[in-house]
């Protein structure tokens, strides 16, 4: 709830900002911001006592050839994703390269930057991890492309295209408080995709005269995913996981997540880079449903059902 909650302020102070300050200003404000977590991590962190750090179980480094070769593979995965021909397919091969080099290097190594072995003989939380990458994409496709649809093809102001998103957090919010304690994991999921489904179908039917009621109904059945989609998710990793790796494995989570967001970006570059952005949401929208049929697909799994039983 408390994510939910911040993300209600972003996207209207990023639109205030823009509007006000330009789109540098969305870049400048997190200088400060950076400097008071910092500030605020050094004085109210718990301090780790000498004796702890000594017990060499204790120490964990920084995996920073992982992280390197993480990075190479995603952004020569991106890269050629943002814009797809022939001249490019070396950014494919090189990602796929990396990949392997990756996979093999993190399972090898005591202290890796992404745990693989967590998913080696646990399909379920695989399986998780899959539907949290699938329905962050169309979130985050949603998020990254229907704002830019409301200023440049609906003809917003950047200040009312943010205002324009409070009533899908809004109503994630209330979502979230109301059925945070429900264990009915697989029902959550199941509901939270057809709605997505649903909204994602809506923006199919839009154009530059479209009403602001219509535009703020999508926000709101948009609210109703984000709201229970990613809570559900979590709540599945806290079952399948095991206990031992609890943390590594809800870290894990938004990693995939956080994939997913990247390839909303890169699906954003690639059909809003013209100026026909109402074709070219209408282009995203189709991407996305393609997502959320995949995402549909994988609520067959079995496993949900088990963890409903077990609750």
């Amino acid at each position: 709830m408390s994510s939910q909650t911040i993300a209600v302020v972003g996207p209207a102070l990023g639109g205030l900002l823009t509007e006000f300050g330009g789109w540098q200003s969305t870049f400048i404000v997190n200088i400060p911001l950076s400097l008071a977590c910092v500030f605020l991590g050094y004085f109210r962190f718990p301090r780790v006592s000498e004796d702890f750090l000594r017990k060499e179980d204790n120490i964990t480094s920084i995996d920073f050839i992982g992280i390197l070769f993480f990075g190479i593979t995603l952004i020569s995965a991106l890269l050629f994703l943002m814009s797809p021909n022939w001249h490019s397919v070396y950014l494919l091969i090189i990602a796929i390269i990396f990949g392997v080099i990756f996979t093999g290097f993190e399972l090898k190594i005591k202290n890796p930057f992404m745990d693989l072995r967590l998913l080696a003989g646990n399909t379920p939380l695989l399986l998780t991890y899959t539907r949290g990458l699938l329905s962050a994409t169309v979130s985050y496709s949603f998020l990254y492309g229907y704002p830019q649809w409301l200023e440049t093809g609906r003809g917003l102001s950047p200040s009312h295209s943010g205002l324009l998103l409070l009533p899908m957090f809004l109503t994630s919010i209330i979502l979230s408080k109301a059925t945070g304690k429900n264990p009915a994991i697989h029902m959550k999921l199941i509901a939270g995709s057809i709605v997505q489904f649903i909204a994602m179908s809506l923006l199919l039917f839009t154009n530059h005269s479209s009403s602001l009621i219509y535009l703020i109904v999508i926000a709101i059945l948009f609210g109703i995913p984000q709201g229970i989609l990613n809570l559900a998710n979590q709540n599945a990793v806290y079952f399948q996981a095991s206990s031992k790796q609890m943390g590594a494995s809800a870290g894990l989570l938004r990693i995939f997540m956080y994939m997913g967001a990247m390839l909303a970006s890169s699906a954003n570059g690639l059909f809003l880079k013209s100026e026909a952005i109402t074709n070219g949401l209408h282009y995203l929208a189709i991407f996305s449903l393609v997502i959320c049929f995949i995402l549909i697909i994988t609520l067959l799994d079995r496993y949900l059902r088990k963890i409903e039983k077990n609750t």
